[in-house]
């Protein structure tokens, strides 16, 4: 069995070192509790900044091979023995992203630049990042073949279809989300969550996604972080505002037989899915 932990915390102090530490003891304790893999929310190191457009926060963005808070989590890794994807503002040269590295008993194993990027009241994320270029790539990992997306990317079956394809038998998404300001009265949780219920479903894998909690600016974060199995079914959860960690037991061994046995990636006919790489596919005439 392999033990997964999702964090939750908020995260809205302005300096970084105190959402940092609040982070790093959170994963100490889910490590010392038997977490081998742990699941952070996305962007950890400062509040959500993306509600506004403000070029001061540029200053934040650092190049993924001298990233501190990546090599701070990597050697963390090393000690304890843990697989963690580490969420960060990259600059990469004149260009920024919103990325993560997965970090691995001491290694670095890879990084995933966030492909689909939001652009609303609220979430103005392509005033800073562009969209990620690094594709879809499963990493092995010693517990388990793992993909990493962000945020909005759940949202999308292309990207848990993707990842599954190249080996992934657990999804990780690190996440930021919350209230809408545009629409005070739209309680997005439940969509949330059960987008990426199917996507384990329809994949045969396990699913992870770690929320922040607390109130930012305009904007509630609703926590909710949790874990769920092939089947759907919630293994572990946090509610909407406490600060912890949750833990879930995976047996990967059974999940491959029961990946193997329904046939999903058997019976798949890619000959028929042209219509997925076209952004046109409304019909003139």
């Amino acid at each position: 069995m392999t033990s997964i932990a999702v964090l939750q915390s908020p995260l809205g102090s302005k300096d970084p070192e105190e959402n940092i530490g609040q982070i790093e003891e959170l994963t100490i304790q889910a490590a010392q509790a038997g977490a081998e893999i742990v699941l952070a929310p996305e962007l950890f190191e400062v509040p959500y900044f993306p509600q506004t457009q403000d070029e001061s926060w540029f200053e934040y963005a650092k190049p993924y091979e001298e990233h501190p808070t990546v090599e701070r989590f990597r050697m963390l890794s090393e000690r304890y023995r843990f697989t963690l994807p580490v969420s960060f503002f990259e600059r990469a040269t004149h260009t920024y992203f919103n990325s993560v590295a997965l970090v691995s008993h001491g290694a670095v194993l890879g990084a995933y630049r966030k492909t689909h990027i939001p652009d609303g009241p609220g979430y103005q994320e392509k005033y800073y990042f562009r969209p990620g270029n690094s594709g879809f790539r499963a990493l092995e990992t010693p517990e388990a073949w793992v993909g990493v997306g962000i945020c909005w990317d759940q949202w999308f079956p292309e990207v848990a279809r993707s990842f599954c394809l190249q080996g992934a038998e657990l999804l990780l998404y690190p996440t930021c989300i919350g209230s809408e300001p545009s629409d005070p009265t739209l309680d997005t949780r439940d969509p949330w969550r059960r987008v990426m219920i199917g996507h384990a479903v329809a994949n045969a894998c396990v699913v992870a996604a770690a929320n922040r909690v607390g109130t930012e600016d305009k904007m509630c974060f609703y926590g909710s972080s949790f874990v769920c199995d092939a089947r759907g079914d919630i293994l572990a959860e946090l509610d909407r505002t406490e600060t912890g960690f949750a833990l879930a037991a995976v047996d990967f061994t059974a999940l491959r037989r029961y990946r193997a046995g329904w046939g999903f990636f058997r019976d798949r006919r890619p000959d028929l899915y042209e219509t997925l790489t076209r952004c046109d596919t409304a019909k003139i005439g």
